[in-house]
């Protein structure tokens, strides 16, 4: 199967489930092919069995720009993204929304209201999306007593902070080509986690939301992903992105400018 043969396949799968309520319901996570991006591996089946139990029956579908959950609201519950795109953004004391994060199939979403009791941000569908979701109380119930599980939670929960670290540093010190590059490094790496092509995958997101969370103008981010394909970095049709050159965009986050690799 092409990288082209991936992408399309993906966008294929998304429809067909969605569109098929009796294939959601038979799904488990057993079978679930997003189950190594959500579970810990070496799970007995008693403890894969005890985990569906807090999933089973009990998922939640979202039509493209509706809200899973809003700031403010009681946190009671986790969610496991299964088909879709998400946006989590927070209201600036100026009235402005500043996008914060982006979740795709496979990854868990809600960690946000652990401390406080109450969620800090808003979570938007960027597209008809699908989630299970988890009681928190359980969940914590089933981390605790299968250690695997607990280790598991400690490294979605790393995971985490590192990515927001790696956003601190790309707001605080990059330049707008070093910024964009490396989101689309990002973008291209998590993809392929999920067993589609790091090459050649579609942008749920629009180019306002893109510079939203980069700090970056809407025409800059447009000015910049022009000059990556007019040099051969990138190729872009409307949302559909080919990456030609991962080394040339990796050289642009790592300081040296497209003028110096030519």
């Amino acid at each position: 199967m092409t990288p082209q043969d991936r992408t399309t396949h993906q966008d294929e799968e998304e429809v067909v489930a969605l569109n098929n309520p009796a294939m959601l319901l038979r799904s488990t996570c057993s079978n679930c092919n997003l189950r190594e991006s959500c579970l810990p591996t070496g799970l007995t089946l008693k403890e894969i069995e005890r985990l569906e139990e807090l999933v089973t029956g009990n998922r939640r579908r979202i039509k493209r720009g509706e809200s899973l959950f809003r700031a403010g609201d009681r946190f009671d519950t986790l969610y496991a993204v299964r088909l879709g795109f998400l946006k989590s953004t927070v209201m600036s004391s100026d009235g402005r929304e500043q996008v914060t994060n982006f979740f795709m199939a496979g990854e868990m979403i809600g960690f946000d209201g652990i401390s406080s009791g109450v969620h800090s941000c808003d979570v938007t569908a960027l597209e008809d999306t699908e989630v299970c979701v988890i009681n928190y109380d359980k969940f914590e119930e089933a981390a605790t007593s299968m250690r695997s599980m607990g280790a598991h939670v400690l490294k979605m929960l790393s995971r985490e902070i590192v990515r927001q670290h790696g956003v601190m540093l790309l707001l605080g010190s990059m330049h707008a080509e070093e910024r964009l590059a490396a989101f689309l490094l990002s973008l291209s790496q998590r993809f392929e986690q999920r067993g589609y092509s790091r090459s050649e995958f579609v942008l749920r997101m629009t180019r306002a939301e893109i510079g939203s969370y980069l700090g970056l103008k809407l025409e800059t981010v447009s000015r910049v992903l022009s000059r990556f394909s007019h040099d051969g970095l990138i190729e872009v049709n409307q949302k559909h992105v080919r990456i030609f050159d991962a080394e040339g965009l990796r050289a642009i986050v790592s300081g040296v400018p497209l003028s110096e690799q030519r």
